[in-house]
């Protein structure tokens, strides 16, 4: 259901395959906010060492400039090709909706059948912090609210990468 509504979603057997894609695709600065998967696995040194530009700070003046973002995932509903991030913190909510292409890493244990099977982590997630943001996103920006014609990354991404890893991280409160 993701790629029927724009995004790219790109299988990987680990998380090197993850990082090369990475380093092929990315051509310019990486917002990189800290995510817990990321800083589990040592994701940004691997980044740098695989000749990625990180942009680890300064996100306010760094991610209107930024051509290129990226994040975890919470977890993913299947039926609509959704990604559900828990986006409380502004570095993640401007790393994923800046940037013309987002890339979100996704451990396919995390992908649910749809929406219903997601709403007992809905509640732990809004228990754990009442006043957090979660973030639904499906496929790339899109808008249709000029003049009627769809236009594709005016609100946000122009377009997603989802890359799935296995191994990442099996905890959908862990993004």
């Amino acid at each position: 259901a993701a790629e029927l509504v724009g995004a790219q979603v790109i299988e990987c057997k680990s998380l090197k395959q993850a990082i090369d894609y990475l380093a092929e695709q990315v051509d310019g600065p990486l917002l990189y906010p800290e995510f817990a998967s990321g800083k589990r696995t040592k994701l940004a040194d691997k980044l740098v060492k695989a000749g990625v530009e990180l942009v680890t700070d300064n996100f306010r003046q760094q991610a209107p400039h930024a051509k290129f973002g990226i994040s975890g995932v919470n977890f993913a509903m299947a039926d609509t090709g959704t990604l559900a991030l828990e986006s409380t913190a502004e570095d993640i909510r401007l790393a994923t909706t800046l940037p013309e292409i987002h890339f979100a890493l996704l451990d396919p244990q995390k992908i649910f059948a749809d929406s219903l099977e997601a709403v007992a982590l809905l509640r732990q997630l809004h228990q754990r912090d009442p006043r957090n943001y979660i973030a639904y996103i499906t496929g790339p920006s899109r808008t249709a609210d000029i003049e009627r014609v769809l236009t594709i990354g005016v609100h946000g991404p122009k377009q997603l990468h989802i890359l799935l890893v296995p191994k990442l991280s099996s905890d959908p409160l862990e993004m």
